[in-house]
């Protein structure tokens, strides 16, 4: 597992960007025997944790910090955050299909409950050049389509159940932003050490929480 080793930071609080690798939990800590953050190559200060998750089978942006407050102020706001992700889908998605993602569709929230999600950003993109590659791809000869889908809701794997519920099975999911620190061309495992004022800033959480 590659990692950037980045200096001791003189600040408090320390805040760190990670592309999370495939078939890793978003934990230090497991009762179950799963790959832990704790397995990259990186010396972690002691009490960071990640800020918000991704499930074992997701990839990309994932936000880490010493600093307590960050989540409250990300996810329990009144104050929405944006979030970006890449979509692969089985199968070959059309304008119409967007059309209902964009709108809103109903998804499974809880045993025979469904909610039917807010509108949101959704765009069909090209096959991105280069991506890295998770070890899981599709055979070159299945149909596949890919998606750009930009939401404030994080209910419980949402946007799979999104392209799920209109008949497009996932199967990749790469978070690419949070507000506006984005994953660019960090690679898997690799991480990158940001200064408080600029994640803050990054994540549009406001001058006047930093105290």
């Amino acid at each position: 597992m590659i990692a950037l080793r980045m200096p001791l930071s003189e600040e408090p609080y320390r805040y760190f960007v990670l592309n999370k690798p495939y078939n890793m939990v978003s934990q230090f800590v497991s009762s179950h025997r799963v790959r832990l953050l704790c397995h990259l190559n990186f010396d972690f200060p002691e009490g960071t944790h990640a800020i918000g998750r991704l499930d074992k089978d997701s990839e990309g942006l994932l936000l880490l910090t010493t600093d307590r407050r960050i989540t409250r102020l990300l996810f329990q706001s009144k104050v929405p955050h944006f979030r970006k992700y890449l979509v692969q889908v089985r199968g070959v998605a059309d304008e119409a299909v967007v059309e209902q993602l964009r709108n809103g569709v109903p998804i499974p929230v809880a045993e025979e409950t469904s909610y039917v999600t807010k509108p949101c950003e959704v765009e069909l993109v090209e096959e991105p050049k280069g991506l890295f590659s998770n070890g899981k791809e599709l055979h070159e000869r299945v149909p596949r389509s890919w998606l750009t889908i930009s939401l404030t809701e994080g209910k419980y794997h949402q946007v799979r159940k999104m392209v799920q519920a209109v008949g497009y099975p996932c199967k990749r999911l790469i978070r690419l932003a949070i507000e506006d620190i984005e994953l660019k061309d960090l690679q898997p495992g690799e991480i990158r050490e940001m200064k408080q004022e600029e994640f803050y800033k990054l994540l549009r959480l406001g001058q006047n929480t930093l105290s």
